[in-house]
């Protein structure tokens, strides 16, 4: 099975995500880890976030693996890269990288490699709409953006990495989601059939409560479709 968390930045879908997959025993993924990987090596050859050819030469060529030196770990072409993907200026190169169709291509492929033969929470933009548009279970997520701006600025405060400032983070957050959602390639928006939830308001035992509901409903579902086939 898989369960398709998409939604905006700071909107909960990482720890969520980890939540969900913890609790059911699945794999998870952030392919947004994925994206910031590829700005990080940019960033450290000196290429320009909005080189296209180049990045994308990255994106291809270093395979990106999550958990082989710890369960939330990231690694691109074998170097640990968990903290220093979450940099103040990795944060300002990331949606440049991302919005670059052959980044996205060569990511994507990845992805569905990763995700093979797997039960896995893979959580993103465009995981419900572009990588599986199939996955059984979807969600978007959202929240306001003074909601998101605020939980980012704590998540920051406990990784000891990142801006701390809340107004530029709530700047930054507003301008990043008119970026993604209007970029020509896999644009920021809800798949046609997902189940979208407000999680301004919510703690996250009740947003994994609900994602969870829903996958329980899918299970549900599927048996009863194996029952009816056997009967």
């Amino acid at each position: 099975m898989i369960i398709a968390i998409d939604g905006p930045s700071g909107s909960g879908k990482s720890t969520v995500a980890r939540r969900i997959a913890d609790e059911l025993g699945f794999h998870y993924l952030d392919t947004g880890a994925m994206y910031r990987a590829v700005a990080l090596v940019a960033l450290r050859r000196g290429i320009s976030p909005d080189d296209q050819a180049n990045t994308a030469m990255i994106a291809r060529d270093e395979p990106i693996e999550f958990g082989t030196s710890g369960p939330s770990s990231v690694s691109i072409g074998g170097v640990e890269v968990t903290s220093d993907i979450r940099t103040k200026e990795v944060d300002g190169a990331v949606s440049a990288v991302s919005a670059c169709p052959d980044v996205r291509t060569a990511l994507v492929t990845q992805q569905r490699r990763i995700a093979q033969g797997s039960n896995i929470v893979m959580e993103g933009r465009d995981i419900g709409t572009v990588v599986f548009p199939d996955a059984e279970v979807k969600v978007f997520l959202t929240a306001t953006a003074q909601a998101r701006a605020h939980r980012r600025c704590e998540q920051n405060r406990e990784r000891g990495v990142g801006d701390t400032d809340e107004g530029a983070l709530l700047a930054a957050m507003e301008a990043r989601d008119v970026y993604d959602s209007t970029r020509e390639t896999a644009p920021l928006r809800a798949a046609s059939d997902a189940v979208i939830v407000d999680t301004s308001n919510l703690t996250i035992d009740q947003v994994v409560a609900n994602i969870e509901a829903l996958v329980e409903v899918r299970r549900s579902g599927q048996r009863e479709s194996v029952d009816g086939q056997e009967g």
